[in-house]
């Protein structure tokens, strides 16, 4: 998979391949620290290809709280049944042991746990500020990690 979103983004004119590394970024599972080393790998300079990718995850999370947001606001109105499912239960003690800043750093997808987190009834924007600080913090870091390797792999 991971070869094919290098050919995708590789297939893009050069002055757009950050564009390709955004787009590629949004994806789930893939986020801000695949995106970045696939921009690298594809020649883009690492400060563009961590940017590109962090925007393009970033992008995709906001999106994602404020879809959810509006959701939760629409069922809520509405009148309901009340059934819970053990698996809703188990998630729901876990967002609570481990609150918004331990399911964003730890919780990829970042789109799916952002989803499931105002889902359960987070604020969304503590979601989104938690979620945000993670997609930098994962891309730099495997941006970082993923030079030195290149580096180390040079010599």
């Amino acid at each position: 998979m991971i070869e094919t979103l290098q050919d995708f983004a590789q297939s893009f004119p050069g002055w757009l391949q950050w564009f390709a590394v955004f787009l590629v970024a949004a994806i789930p599972f893939v986020e801000s620290y695949a995106g970045t080393l696939i921009g690298v790998a594809i020649g883009l300079h690492p400060a563009v290809a961590v940017s590109a990718a962090i925007a393009g995850n970033a992008a995709a999370v906001v999106l994602v709280v404020v879809v959810s947001s509006r959701i939760r606001q629409r069922l809520r109105a509405a009148p309901k049944a009340e059934t819970s499912s053990p698996g809703r239960k188990r998630v729901g003690r876990l967002f609570q042991r481990f609150g918004i800043p331990g399911v964003s750093f730890v919780g990829h997808p970042t789109q799916i746990s952002s989803a499931a987190m105002v889902g359960l009834g987070a604020n969304p924007t503590k979601v989104l500020v938690w979620e945000l600080t993670s997609i930098v913090v994962w891309g730099v870091a495997v941006a970082v990690l993923g030079g030195l390797g290149i580096h180390a792999l040079g010599h």
